[in-house]
């Protein structure tokens, strides 16, 4: 993979990723353990972005296939040796691959990107699963990083841009996710929604211009981008910024079980 290549799904890097929010798999590392994922079962990671816990679900002995919107994260992902396709979470018909029946579909910090049709990707999900297959997922929930959200739009908006159309993220209470699984047809087994304060790596600049690039790249690379990324940075440091010079970061998570009836 070209490291420097900016490939498609809002310009992902995955060297960027890794180097600035690779603490997004490190922190839900123990989602695979609510997978149980066991040998010769056939997973989908959906949204496996670079494949990190896509590799911890390998590692069980099951047969893992990751679908990303990204080509960049899924060559990375392809890197480490995995098998992983471009697919759109919100349109997964159309993909050779994800034409079968999947014991699990598994998937962490990838569902608040799929903001269009929120319905279509749960429907999606339950057609591929087997009778009794599982869904387990980890996304960010209502009030995820909310001074940033907050921040981001309101600069845009101040800069004249609608921050409607830029806006990337669906981060829905519990009980609305909840009662769209049901909707679908799922049966809920465990569910749990949880405030993650999280030290960023770097400073609060490098995720965003990491993790909110559908907002920052609308303003011309240069002066004007900069100014934005600033402008947004120093609404956000009497908040999040801290006496010793970290920034962190009020993440809210939302993780679920729930299962295709038999």
């Amino acid at each position: 993979m070209n490291d420097t290549a900016e490939i498609t799904a809002g310009g992902w890097r995955a060297d960027d990723y890794g180097r600035n929010a690779g603490f997004v798999a490190h922190l839900a590392a123990d989602l695979v353990d609510w997978l149980a994922p066991a040998t010769g079962e056939v997973i989908l990671d959906l949204g496996c972005g670079d494949g990190a816990l896509t590799t911890r679900i390998a590692d069980s002995g099951a047969e893992v296939i990751g679908a990303d919107g990204s080509s960049a994260m899924v060559a990375a992902a392809r890197a480490r040796g995995l098998t992983a396709v471009v697919a759109d979470g919100q349109s997964l018909d159309g993909v050779p691959e994800l034409d079968r029946r999947f014991d699990a579909v598994f998937s962490n910090a990838a569902l608040h990107w799929m903001r269009t049709d929120p319905q279509a990707v749960i429907e999606g999900v339950f057609a591929r699963l087997k009778p009794g297959g599982r869904f387990v997922a980890e996304m960010g929930g209502a009030g995820n990083i909310a001074p940033i959200h907050a921040a981001l739009r309101a600069e845009a908006d101040a800069r004249g841009l609608d921050p409607e159309t830029l806006d990337p993220w669906y981060f829905p209470s519990e009980t609305t996710y909840l009662d769209r699984l049901a909707t679908a047809g799922f049966h809920i087994e465990r569910s749990h929604s949880f405030e993650r304060p999280t030290q960023l790596p770097g400073d609060v600049a490098d995720w965003l211009t990491t993790l909110a690039r559908p907002f920052v790249t609308a303003f011309a690379e240069g002066e004007a981008r900069d100014g934005y990324v600033a402008a947004v940075r120093e609404r956000l440091a009497g908040e999040m910024r801290h006496r010793d010079g970290q920034w962190i970061a009020p993440y809210v998570r939302l993780r679920f079980v729930a299962r295709k009836p038999e």
